[in-house]
């Protein structure tokens, strides 16, 4: 399986993570390491004779071996000179990190990247019709719709009872990452701060995989690099993620700690387009919140209660 990627001049050593632009080769490069760097031999059934690593995890010649390619083929991978790759290659070397699924998607993303013809300048995405009806038609279950980069384009009344009214918000700041990383608010909403703020770093790797030349992705990256150490320690773990389903403890002003399971339902018209619902478990302490707030109507977002404020 040891085929030869084509060679690429130029250094391959910027992360990405202190700077607007996404460089796909660096990407590659620092994914790959990163990767590595988490698994001990002992981790993949391989010898550890105690010697001193210089280096955290697996040595490249050590990958190489798990993978069935010669070293100096694997370290030009590393190095970001990932074209030409099979996906039999990627395959092996999934296989050999121990990828999860959507690791396994980025790292395909990265070293075999689609080539996406110039557009205009990026709009504002829309939201079909239907779905904001269906939005509206969901009656005591907080759900919203989430686009490219975890931009917040549409959501219910009971959405805004529970996280805050982003209509108060300019457009451009109705976003998870710059929420979370950027409004001090949402550490007291969030009971798990931490892991809220992991996983939506995670989310943006992903879409950077997907979309390294989008602009504002850049943008967004840059800017939240600048303004947050916290996002930028996460950004250079290069850890990624899909958005799925989970449990999510909320500290609402009003009512209280709410235990609210999420499910993530990726639209299927070609837009990247995600619906996210919340519902808490039958009977629950939680669904009796939620039909308390949904009784109060605006009431809960007015000032004083809502987690923008």
């Amino acid at each position: 399986m040891d085929e030869k990627p084509e060679s690429l001049s130029g250094p391959t050593t910027d992360t990405g993570a202190d700077r607007a632009g996404l460089d796909p080769r660096a990407e590659l490069s620092e994914f790959l390491r990163t990767r590595r760097a988490r698994l001990k031999p002992e981790d993949v059934g391989l010898p550890d004779f105690g010697r001193h690593r210089r280096v955290p995890g697996l040595r490249r010649e050590e990958l190489a071996q798990l993978a069935g390619v010669s070293v100096a083929y694997y370290t030009r991978l590393e190095q970001g000179n990932g074209r030409n790759v099979s996906a039999e290659v990627l395959d092996a070397i999934a296989r050999a990190l121990r990828l999860s699924d959507a690791e396994h998607a980025h790292l395909t993303h990265l070293a075999k990247p689609k080539q996406h013809k110039k557009k205009p300048a990026a709009r504002t995405e829309q939201v079909r019709p239907a779905l904001r009806q269906l939005l509206e038609s969901i009656d005591g279950v907080p759900a919203y719709v989430a686009g490219r980069r975890s931009d917040i384009l549409a959501w219910n009344r009971m959405a805004a009872a529970v996280f805050g009214d982003w209509s108060e918000l300019p457009v451009q700041e109705r976003n998870w990452a710059r929420l979370v990383f950027l409004k001090p608010e949402y550490r007291d909403l969030f009971v798990e701060w931490e892991q809220k703020a992991s996983d939506m770093v995670a989310y943006l790797r992903m879409d950077a995989g997907c979309h390294p030349d989008d602009p504002r992705l850049s943008a967004l990256v840059g800017e939240l690099s600048v303004k947050s150490e916290e996002f930028r320690r996460l950004w250079a773990t290069h850890d990624v993620k899909e958005k799925t389903h989970g449990v999510k403890h909320i500290r609402h002003p009003l009512v209280g700690e709410l235990t609210l399971n999420f499910e993530s339902f990726r639209m299927s018209d070609g837009t990247e387009q995600t619906l996210i619902t919340y519902h808490a478990e039958p009977g629950s302490a939680s669904a009796e919140a939620l039909r308390l707030l949904a009784s109060w109507g605006a009431d809960a977002t007015k000032a004083g209660t809502s987690p923008l404020r």
